[in-house]
């Protein structure tokens, strides 16, 4: 066992885990953060997606030893006092999800992408998705949602002005 310590949704933890185990089944089945959803273990999918010191990464291409001394932050832990943070609103506004089995992934690799790029074309947004599968969607309603919310943000910070 290899003790580590790490924040996950500003929440200190300290554990003992296995050293092969991986950070998608530590956040799942030793924290209950079910909103980390398994879905290839291949890093193929992205629906495990989380923010790894402020990063978007794969969870389950992290082991949880990998994870000592950061921050993690999934998706239960993106929504401020109760308030969907604006990306979980802008996926119901827009409708961007069906199943909803991809939508936690593609909601914090969309956070990653507009803290890197807060005005990003169309094509960036598909680009900046590119690692993250939907099976039912065909992304037009995603790319949509990630637009909207950086039009909302945008004119939040920006005074109204897009």
């Amino acid at each position: 066992m290899t003790r580590i310590e790490l924040t996950v949704d500003g929440a200190k933890v300290v554990d003992d885990v296995e050293p092969r185990l991986l950070l998608v089944q530590y956040l799942r089945e030793q924290l209950g953060k079910t909103g980390t959803v398994i879905g290839c273990d291949t890093a193929s999918c992205g629906a495990c997606t989380v923010h790894l010191d402020g990063h978007s990464v794969k969870s389950c291409n992290v082991l949880a030893v990998q994870a000592d001394g950061a921050e993690v932050t999934t998706i239960e832990g993106i929504a401020t006092n109760g308030e969907l943070h604006p990306l979980q609103e802008a996926f119901r506004e827009c409708h961007a999800l069906q199943c909803g089995f991809c939508t936690p992934g593609m909601i914090m690799q969309s956070a990653d992408l507009l803290a890197e790029n807060p005005h990003p074309t169309e094509a960036q947004i598909r680009e900046g998705l590119e690692g993250n599968l939907c099976r039912c969607t065909g992304y037009q309603n995603i790319v949509r949602a990630v637009r909207y919310a950086a039009d909302a943000t945008s004119a939040t910070t920006d005074g109204g002005a897009a």
